[in-house]
């Protein structure tokens, strides 16, 4: 969503399509408004999140299984988690949270008890763009109970993400090779048939 999440992305996946939304509902509903139409066979939304879960560390990515208080599926894909695993990320497969402002100490207690393992500022709203179409929500961890904003490993942290999300990237890169590689393989093979 933020420039910085995008340039981090696009630096390891050069070949994505990376599109950038901004902070919070507001923009993401705005964002989400204008790719109405948009013909994307997948979707991916990708960026920083907030653990409410205490094992989580800053650079650990969340691989959303689902979007709490959402009504919109998100696909599941071990091939995506395998590309991903591939470049070394610790990655966990977890429901997140999507909250309209950023959150720190008690209130994460209470969204941990709601069941969510991280939350971000985004997904929920840029959801609909897909459009029934694939989509996977993919987060990479910055802050957390024991790491929380505004402190003075905040920037470490920051700059540890980018650079997670970079490889995030990558792996992006390649799955969405291989399941182009997959698919015109499966074409090829359905017409000679």
């Amino acid at each position: 969503p933020l420039r910085l999440e995008a340039r981090a992305l696009q630096r390891g996946g050069p070949g994505l399509r990376v599109i950038r939304s901004g902070v919070g509902p507001e923009r993401s509903r705005r964002t989400c408004a204008r790719l109405r139409g948009d013909v994307a066979e997948r979707w991916v939304i990708a960026g920083l999140c907030g653990a409410v879960e205490t094992d989580l560390e800053p650079g650990d990515v969340i691989l959303a299984s689902h979007l709490l208080d959402c009504d919109i599926a998100l696909a599941q894909d071990p091939a995506l988690e395998s590309a991903l695993r591939a470049r070394g990320l610790r990655v966990r497969k977890a429901p997140m949270l999507c909250v309209p402002r950023l959150v720190q100490g008690d209130e994460r207690a209470r969204l941990r008890e709601r069941g969510a393992a991280a939350v971000d500022m985004e997904s929920r709203w840029l959801a609909p763009a897909a459009q029934g179409r694939p989509l996977h929500v993919i987060r990479v961890v910055m802050d957390g109970p024991r790491h929380e904003l505004l402190r003075p490993a905040t920037a470490r942290n920051l700059l540890r993400g980018l650079r997670v999300l970079a490889d995030v990237g990558r792996g992006l890169e390649k799955w969405s090779g291989e399941e182009t590689a997959t698919r015109h393989a499966e074409t090829r093979r359905a017409g000679g048939q």
